[in-house]
């Protein structure tokens, strides 16, 4: 079962990201990518792998070591949680750089490469984007604040 969840795992994410890169701009990608839950597959196989090891798990990431989180994630089991874990923290990160990149109105050309990079080196396209935002000032912050 864990050569499945894992091989499932991107496979239940890539259709969000195939969205957000490939059709930026057609109004069922907005309306998809709009709800959190475009995560909630990825977190439900996470938790079909992680629950049942809960006695395993929760030692090494409660007092964590080199050597016991390499012995976790050195088992398929823990190989499989890791990944669902990445694809879901990627997915939810790329999925709220998109929505802030449509706010900013950032051009879609400009964020196809942000988000590849999301998916395949999650930190450094997180990284990519915060760089990338400051050039398009959140349009927000320059509304004026009536008070009343």
């Amino acid at each position: 079962m864990t050569a499945t969840l894992f091989t499932v795992t991107f496979a239940v994410a890539a259709p969000f990201w195939a969205l957000m890169i490939l059709l930026p701009r057609w109004s069922w990608t907005a309306r998809i990518i709009g709800s959190p839950l475009i995560v909630l597959p990825v977190v439900v196989i996470y938790g079909l792998l992680v629950i049942p090891a809960l006695g395993e798990v929760l030692p090494a990431v409660a007092a964590p070591t080199v050597d016991g989180i390499r012995d976790l994630l050195g088992t398929n089991d823990g190989a499989a949680a890791a990944w669902a874990h990445m694809i879901a923290f990627d997915l939810f990160v790329g999925r709220w750089a998109w929505l802030d990149s449509r706010e900013r109105g950032v051009p879609a050309l400009v964020m196809a490469p942000v988000l590849v990079l999301t998916i395949l080196l999650g930190p450094l396209g997180l990284a990519a984007y915060l760089g990338v935002r400051t050039r398009w000032p959140d349009p927000r912050a320059a509304a004026p604040q009536h008070l009343g």
